[in-house]
């Protein structure tokens, strides 16, 4: 459960990544990454665990897998899906583009109406959760933390 201590403690270690490259699968603070790097990197800082190794994958992979393998691992390492209106700075927002496909964009709730992410040709930023991205959240996750 995030009290706002771990809430802080996950949107600072997503900050500290702000001004990070957008490169595609990597996952290193400074030097670069994807969103899903982004999100491996902060869970590993906050967890103090390795975040798993997601293997090899094509820039158009949510595309070809037919399989919805962001919201498969968010289950598998933080439990089920929280409703929105429950969601805390510090929990992960996982995004689909179109109704049906599979979720593709990983980020991090900094705010009632921000998040960080790693956008492609810009890197991390922290942008405002205006209504064309909310509209587009398939799932929020929490990052399981003890106090």
């Amino acid at each position: 459960m995030n009290d706002d201590r771990n809430g802080q403690r996950i949107v600072a270690a997503a900050r500290a990544w702000i001004g990070t490259p957008y490169r595609h699968q990597g996952s290193r603070k400074g030097v670069g990454c994807d969103c899903l790097g982004l999100v491996r990197g902060v869970w590993a800082e906050v967890t103090g665990l390795p975040a798993q190794e997601p293997g090899a994958y094509a820039p158009d992979w949510a595309e070809r897998s037919g399989r919805d393998r962001l919201i498969i691992a968010a289950r598998m390492h933080c439990g089920e899906p929280i409703a929105l209106s429950e969601a805390v700075p510090g929990d992960i927002l996982l995004f689909r583009w179109l109704s049906g496909a599979s979720a593709k964009h990983a980020g991090i709730l900094s705010g009632p109406d921000h998040f960080i992410h790693a956008y492609e040709a810009v890197g991390v930023i922290e942008s405002v959760l205006v209504p064309s991205w909310r509209r587009r959240i398939a799932a929020v996750h929490r990052i399981p933390l003890t106090n």
